[in-house]
């Protein structure tokens, strides 16, 4: 017996595959949209997959028909997608909106925005709950327009009941900006050594493609108008998930650990790297959705090692991954700075 109609924008994602795969064992009848329209082959047949570009005026509201029962958006990031979906309230029964925990700032204005200026880094509470207040609305970064589209997206209330998921660090296969890269093309490399800054104790929430598919089947089944953390069941430190990668491809590797930020340009800098942890409170989908997460960080990294290592196999970093050299430059793997740091560091503890 079907649950219902659910729609899945934004479907060839990391979360997105993921998602399809959740809602239609669950019993939804899934189309699945995305700008290429492309399946993935562990869709079941019984999905429809479309092409759709949902930034082309009327495309949405056209390629909806009748509408659907349940709305999944993986790609809305400001208001302007807020309002294309609150305007098409009377065709979508309610909705399940991917957010971020880049809306967070703490109590001295400090947020993910401004980690790149001194003593930048925010000091939030942990666990961080989604009663911590957030940046303010607006068009000038990531997080001031996730902020937007979910204040925007509230205000809908009855007429269109919406859950946002502000998501962790995620992770898993087909993620276009997978900081396990990090670890993994070093090890690929030979890499033997490696420096880690803060201790290599920096945590920032990891959330796995399908904790992040279980929270969306859940809230499709019971809407409401609701704002929820989104993680994993364990928030590891940089060095945990270090070593968690060496054992899943079979390395030993030196660790270097340094007290502060880096030492001299980006050495011992990783995606995960900052001066205080990121943890989410995952207390509210539990008691909300009966959330029970489906796999861990480490449980689920031979699936990612392995995805990551296919895509590298012939290709240069820089071609598989375009995202992370935009979101990080030449430095994430600046072999060269590394070695020369390091080697300064061995004469001075000769």
């Amino acid at each position: 017996m079907s649950n219902g109609h659910a729609w899945v924008l934004g479907a060839t994602g990391q979360i997105g595959r993921a998602a399809v795969r959740a809602l239609t064992a669950d019993g939804w009848e899934v189309t699945a949209a995305s700008r290429g329209g492309v399946r993935d082959e562990r869709w079941d047949a019984g999905v429809r997959a479309v092409a759709l570009d949902r930034d082309e005026e009327g495309a949405l509201e056209k390629a909806l028909g009748d509408g659907c029962d349940v709305l999944v958006d993986m790609v809305a990031f400001d208001g302007a997608h807020a309002r294309q979906l609150t305007g098409l309230a009377g065709r979508i029964g309610s909705a399940v909106v991917i957010s971020s925990g880049a809306v967070y700032e703490d109590e001295r204005g400090r947020s993910f925005d401004t980690q790149a200026e001194p003593d930048g880094f925010p000091r939030y509470p942990v666990p961080l709950p989604e009663s911590q207040a957030t940046v303010a609305p607006g068009d000038a970064t990531y997080g001031t327009r996730k902020v937007l589209l979910e204040r925007e997206l509230l205000a809908a209330g009855e007429a269109l009941p919406v859950t946002l998921l502000r998501a962790g660090a995620v992770h898993g296969p087909y993620c276009r900006g997978p900081r396990e890269l990090y670890f993994v093309k070093r090890l690929l490399d030979g890499r033997r050594r490696r420096v880690l800054v803060y201790g290599g104790e920096t945590r920032f929430h990891p959330l796995h493609v399908s904790n992040a598919a279980e929270l969306i089947r859940l809230a499709a089944g019971k809407p409401d108008s609701r704002v929820l953390n989104a993680a994993d069941p364990e928030a590891p430190t940089v060095a945990e998930i270090a070593s968690a990668i060496d054992a899943v491809l079979g390395r030993e590797t030196e660790t270097v650990l340094i007290d502060g930020p880096a030492p001299e340009g980006h050495v011992g800098e990783t995606p995960w790297s900052g001066a205080h942890p990121v943890v989410y409170d995952m207390t509210a989908a539990g008691e909300q959705l009966g959330y029970r997460p489906v796999t861990g960080y480490v449980e689920s990294l031979p699936e990612t090692v392995e995805w990551l290592a296919g895509e590298l196999a012939g290709r240069d970093w820089r071609e598989a991954f375009p995202k992370m050299l935009r979101s990080y430059g030449e430095s994430l793997f600046d072999y060269a700075a590394e070695d020369a740091w390091l080697a300064a560091f061995d004469r001075g503890h000769r």
